[in-house]
């Protein structure tokens, strides 16, 4: 069954189990205020690295209205619910923290993050596949604070904005062109799924099949049908050809792609908007453009990354807890989270802002995002990212053909469905 794009999903997924039940209350069932537990803040709010000047006026804001004391600690975002599976129970945990979108099913099932009350005015100003990557059976449990796609950087110094190739044979070509002395054309890291997926999907290749409401069917796997397959076969060619450096795969892949691009050494690299501040402190004379078109005329897929706010489940202050993620995403404080940390915000009405609609990344994400589909959020898709990563890197060695690979890769994640999750 082919993938539905975002912009038709309806929704994300069903899930058909009993959700684990929340973190602890006080005895009566009501919500406490942490001061009486002996600390010193009402809330503790975990945000990403780097991020937390994003939201200090807010913070402030909300401290002086609400008569209240928050502490505002940086974790790596997508370390947080593991965290807090230990500092929750513990009671070190967080009040409100920030995470990926497709760690919500998991979470949920986990019983790690609390459902919100929030009602179709607050949900109305996000951008549908925004909110829609917050809920689970309907309900939702967070607010989005910003959205991603991967996209294409190029070296002003290199290429000209009028000679970059809008498809990726025009990169292939240019590729044959550039590749020497140690310098190469566009880089990839076509041996992760999460960028290959863009090459894969454009041929037809999905990870878990949808229904007609856009729920996820995890024992319908597409990674080695035949479009995935002659994707997969495609990418393969900047491998055979000596046009991306052997240095490129695996673990330290990411290191070598960003620092090639860095030196002046890539004319081109596909990368995510988390790059724009280190290739600016690093002079690089760049610009960016959504994802190049396949053979085929369809546009490089990519994932659509949302990042949320949300309470958790051992929060002993929940209600202020949610009254906080509200304000935090609101179209006021998204904007100047913008403006600190050039996260593209998922308010609608922002698109048009001059602050952000100036802003050539921004736009890269937001076209790009036409072309693009939501990361599945349900439990199963942790079983996927290992076995075909390590399929992809066995077809970009050289050491196996794509269909073998690929065949093996989906065996390997249906017994992993099955062993871990009953094969639902």
């Amino acid at each position: 069954m082919k993938k539905t794009k975002v912009f038709s999903i309806l929704s994300i997924i069903v899930l058909s189990i009993i959700l684990a039940a929340c973190g602890p209350q006080d005895g009566d069932g009501k919500q406490s205020n942490s001061k009486k537990n002996n600390k010193d803040y009402d809330l503790l709010v975990w945000e990403d690295v780097e991020k937390a000047d994003g939201i200090k006026d807010a913070i402030a804001k909300f401290e002086e209205e609400n008569d209240v004391k928050i502490k505002v600690v940086e974790k790596a975002y997508a370390q947080q619910i593991e965290d807090l599976r230990l500092d929750g129970p513990a009671g070190t945990g967080p009040d409100v923290l920030t995470m990926p979108a497709d760690q919500i099913g998991t979470a949920v099932v986990e019983g790690l993050i609390k459902e919100l009350n929030v009602d179709e005015s607050v949900q109305s100003i996000y951008t549908d596949v925004a909110m829609q990557s917050q809920k689970v059976n309907n309900k939702v449990y967070g607010l989005p604070k910003a959205v991603e796609t991967t996209m294409l950087y190029y070296n002003k110094d290199i290429i000209s904005d009028e000679d970059v190739p809008t498809t990726l044979d025009g990169w292939y070509d240019l590729s044959k062109e550039l590749t020497k002395d140690g310098n190469f054309g566009l880089l990839a890291l076509f041996d992760q799924i999460y960028y290959a997926q863009s090459v894969l999907s454009g041929y037809g290749g999905y990870i878990f099949g949808q229904d007609s409401n856009g729920n996820y069917d995890p024992t319908d796997i597409g990674l080695n049908n035949s479009g995935a397959i002659e994707g997969a076969k495609y990418i393969q060619r900047f491998y055979k050809e000596g046009l991306f450096p052997a240095g490129i795969i695996g673990e330290q892949g990411i290191n070598v792609l960003e620092s090639l691009f860095t030196e002046g050494k890539a004319a081109a690299v596909i990368s995510g908007p988390w790059n724009i501040d280190p290739f600016t402190k690093a002079g690089v004379n760049f610009g960016v453009t959504k994802l190049p078109e396949l053979p085929n005329g369809e546009n490089m897929s990519a994932f659509v990354g949302v990042k949320s706010y949300n309470v958790s489940s051992y929060s002993k202050n929940a209600e202020l807890a949610e009254k906080l993620v509200v304000f935090l995403a609101n179209e006021e404080n998204s904007r100047t989270r913008y403006e600190v940390t050039q996260e593209v915000p998922a308010v609608q009405a922002l698109a048009n802002d001059p602050v952000v609609a100036e802003s050539e990344a921004a736009q890269a994400v937001a076209e790009q995002s036409q072309f693009s589909e939501l990361t599945p959020n349900i439990p199963e898709m942790n079983e996927v990212w290992p076995p075909v990563d390590a399929a992809l890197q066995t077809i970009a060695t050289g050491k196996a053909e794509p269909k073998e690979a690929l065949d093996q890769a989906v065996k390997t994640v249906k017994g992993q469905i099955e062993a871990n999750h009953g094969g639902r």
